[in-house]
């Protein structure tokens, strides 16, 4: 196993190349994505315009227009996106002191879900809330779409396609800086497709995001395993998959700059938290799911080479490979805590989530 460091700029020790694997079709045919329950429906009380929430617009006109409280930190709001021609979910855990010191802007941290999956997904899957609930930082949890690739989709040119990042990066930041005063300590992680979605952001915006974790994430879309599994995925939600970053042969520019592995100069500018597992059980699974195992067993070798090409390349990395575990939730919970402790790090908390002046 390698062992993950404490701090920026400390790479991990003992560590083991991860060996080859044999790549099945029931990878491709599983498709990106790990299966879980239906979308979290929590009660809460109607939807209200929350003092100030509302008034907030983005520079393209992005407004928040319902916000649905569903505890005292924890709300869900719709976004009216021109990005995105219509009303995306997010959901939101406020920093612990976001109503007592109202003067005040605090860290944040996007978390990306994965393919197959909703903005729901962190608060059903794992205890989020609890880790978070110390915490003054911003926990952020974006609709990402079942296939949205965290992209500004190719679609032929066309004007009417999806803007995914246009979304996040741009629209939500400028609304939780100016509802929920969101402060220049920005962090990412995702996992599977919101890996892939953590690492392009940090790299095709450098600067902006202080730490990019990336939980079982695609680091290499070159790879023609992976590229049949992102084609397949885009075709399970009966969306064309050219209309994404068009043909890997004839579109290579647009592949190679939502490729991870291609942008290592840039990602090199950011801390980067890199986890994958063997794809053996590892015992938290409560029975052995082959299709998120296979799903595994082709990431370890390709997160390894990135790890190893970033630290060449000067960067600040994290490596937590080679420990038994497959393509599913009870693993990915298991690394967010173990990530946590870096993301607060990042970000200018300490372990009881206070703020620091950095």
């Amino acid at each position: 196993m390698i062992r993950r460091s404490a701090r920026p700029g400390r790479c991990g020790k003992r560590i083991r190349r991860p060996g080859a694997f044999l790549v099945t079709g029931a990878l491709v045919v599983a498709s990106l994505g790990a299966a879980g329950p239906a979308a979290d429906a929590r009660p809460g009380r109607p939807a209200t315009a929350g003092p100030g929430l509302t008034a907030a617009r983005a520079d393209d006109g992005a407004f928040i227009s319902h916000v649905t409280h569903l505890d005292e930190r924890m709300l869900d709001l719709t976004v009216d996106s021109p990005a995105m021609r219509g009303s995306m979910a997010v959901r939101v855990i406020l920093p612990r002191h976001w109503k007592e010191l109202p003067q005040r802007t605090f860290p944040v941290l996007y978390l990306l879900q994965g393919a197959a999956d909703d903005y729901t997904s962190w608060t059903r899957e794992t205890d989020i809330e609890k880790l978070a609930d110390p915490s003054d930082v911003l926990v952020v949890m974006p609709e990402g779409g079942r296939a949205g690739f965290y992209s500004d989709w190719w679609d032929y040119g066309r004007p009417t396609a999806p803007r995914w990042e246009t979304f996040h990066t741009e629209e939500l930041r400028q609304l939780m800086e100016r509802a929920f005063r969101a402060g220049g300590m920005r962090a990412l992680a995702g996992l599977s497709e919101g890996g892939l979605g953590a690492l392009n952001y940090a790299a095709r915006h450098p600067g902006d995001y202080r730490f990019a974790g990336s939980l079982s994430g695609i680091v290499d879309i070159s790879d023609p395993v992976m590229q049949l599994a992102i084609a397949l995925t885009c075709l399970r939600e009966n969306l064309d998959p050219v209309r994404l970053w068009g043909r890997p042969d004839e579109q290579r520019t647009i592949w190679d700059a939502h490729n991870p592995s291609r942008m290592v100069d840039r990602l090199a500018r950011t801390w980067v938290y890199l986890y994958a597992a063997t794809g053996q059980p590892g015992g938290l699974e409560p029975e052995f799911n082959a299709g998120a195992s296979l799903l595994e067993q082709p990431l370890t070798s390709s997160t390894y080479k990135l790890g190893q090409e970033l630290r060449r390349a000067g960067g600040m990395v994290t490596l937590d490979l080679m420990q038994p575990g497959t393509h599913s939730w009870p693993y990915w919970k298991r690394e967010l805590h173990t990530m946590w402790p870096s993301v607060l790090y990042a970000l200018g908390a300490s372990k009881d989530g206070t703020v620091q002046k950095r």
